[in-house]
């Protein structure tokens, strides 16, 4: 039996601020599970915290690359160290973010140890890179930038630390949620990196999309693979407390349909919940969800 780990790493490094003058809530998911009583319910053990550095833009203008690099990198480092020792030793961490960004971290580890593939949920394509500035505008926020970062695209105090780039290789990737008509489809085509919009997952069934994502996932070479759910997956009839609550996302039962075969696998070495922000969410709700996904998903018997 996997021992569940649950680590808070409250990076809100990857994202713009929501308004001037204000950083955003993303950090606070972590606490806002912890009060749902998650350590208990998923019967975990402690991870602890891998506090981040101070959310500060500074003089950061447009065209200067991503923001918080520095940091980002120096918290990717401490993240990824800590990921990497319960790996080792065999247990499954559960990272509760802040943003996209935190995947790095885990990814990194994965490098370390080995060859591994990420499946990708996320309502986004997270693709823009310094190479398609004109489709998707300029680079800066690292949360927007994930699946584009992990397989070695954009700059490389972000994506080659340790000389280890890529972290991940583009056929070792599956997006899966992404909205039906993003931007970013036709590059991933072009490129060979395997993504699954709602439409399609609704067309062939959530579960049946996943059993195809874990069989591709299980074959050799890779050594396992690690899941990524950004909240905004889900639609925001039922997740509006996220930065980007585009519609067309994924209904609860359907997330938990597609997810489930995935997160079963003994392959599976670990997960990152990220973007759901407590303060867009006053009453609890979005809280109370996620928990009881992860609850379904990874509670020990």
């Amino acid at each position: 039996m996997r021992r569940t780990v649950l680590i808070d790493a409250p990076s809100n490094l990857g994202l713009r601020p929501p308004a001037p003058g204000t950083v955003p809530g993303c950090y606070k998911l972590a606490g806002a599970l912890r009060e749902q009583g998650l350590l208990r319910r998923l019967g975990a053990r402690e991870g602890g915290v891998v506090v981040p550095p101070r959310y500060d833009l500074g003089d950061w203008r447009e065209g200067d690359g991503d923001f918080h690099a520095a940091a980002l990198a120096r918290y990717t480092g401490r993240l990824a160290d800590r990921v990497e020792g319960h790996v080792r030793a065999g247990g499954f961490p559960v990272l509760l973010g802040g943003d996209c960004s935190i995947l790095l971290g885990a990814v990194l580890a994965l490098r370390r140890l080995g060859r591994y593939g990420v499946a990708y949920l996320d309502g986004h394509g997270d693709f823009r890179h310094p190479g398609n500035v004109a489709v998707s505008g300029p680079v800066g926020a690292a949360a927007g930038e994930g699946v584009a970062q992990i397989t070695g695209r954009g700059q490389p105090d972000l994506t080659d630390l340790e000389g280890r780039r890529p972290y991940v290789r583009d056929t070792d990737v599956h997006v899966l949620g992404l909205r039906d008509a993003d931007e970013h489809r036709p590059e991933l085509t072009a490129l060979g990196i395997a993504h699954t919009p709602v439409g399609e997952i609704r067309r062939r069934g959530p579960a049946a999309v996943g059993r195809a994502v874990l069989g591709h996932l299980h074959k050799p070479p890779l050594d396992g693979f690690w899941i990524h759910l950004d909240a905004d997956v889900l639609d925001p009839s039922v997740m509006p407390a996220v930065d980007s609550p585009d519609p067309g996302g994924l209904l609860t039962g359907e997330l938990r349909d597609l997810i489930g075969p995935l997160a079963a696998s003994p392959r599976c070495v670990g997960l990152d919940l990220t973007i759901y922000d407590p303060d867009r969410d006053p009453e609890g709700t979005g809280a109370v969800l996620l928990a009881g996904l992860l609850d379904g998903l990874f509670a020990q018997p």
